[in-house]
């Protein structure tokens, strides 16, 4: 299976952050990706710098026939169609779009590193795969997601919140 992980903190033109997010995963439906589940979103300050907007995120567990560089092309590609600028590292942002998990391949290259080297250490990417899978682990360090997050910080934990919404996707 395949973890992804979409990002938003700031709105575009009429579209809020929520809109950002539910067109992104319309838009990887229609692109072959078979989504299974999507969690509900959640909130977390921006990171380092909590004087940006706050972050929402969602996870999405999916299929997809192609390989993890076709499915890299893809995103970058949604990322672009909706208004995403590559800015400084941690800098606000419209959309972005992770690849958390491909099938449990690893590979370290420049563009690609999987699984995405900061997952285990993101309260934001690990409450959402607990949500939708929470027998998940970890391909590299071999630890299921519930022990990721009971490593997490104390002020990690508690200072992410779900929020009773979910992606509204217009088929």
């Amino acid at each position: 299976m395949i973890h992804l992980n979409i990002g938003s903190n700031l709105n575009f033109y009429n579209r809020s952050r929520f809109d950002n997010i539910s067109i992104a995963t319309k838009l990887l439906i229609d692109s072959r990706i078979k989504v299974k589940k999507i969690s509900n979103f959640y909130e977390t300050p921006s990171y380092p710098n909590k004087n940006y907007p706050k972050f929402l995120n969602i996870g999405i567990l999916a299929e997809f026939e192609e390989d993890h560089s076709e499915l890299f092309r893809l995103t970058k590609s949604i990322e672009k169609k909706l208004g995403r600028i590559k800015s400084k590292k941690n800098e606000p942002r419209i959309i972005d779009i992770d690849i958390i998990d491909f099938n449990g391949v690893i590979e370290n290259k420049k563009k690609l590193t999987l699984p995405h080297p900061k997952s285990h250490l993101r309260n934001f990417v690990l409450y959402p795969i607990f949500q939708i899978d929470p027998k998940w682990s970890h391909p590299i360090l071999r630890k299921n997601v519930v022990f990721l997050i009971n490593n997490l910080s104390q002020k990690s934990r508690i200072e992410i919140t779900r929020l009773k919404k979910n992606v509204n996707i217009i088929l």
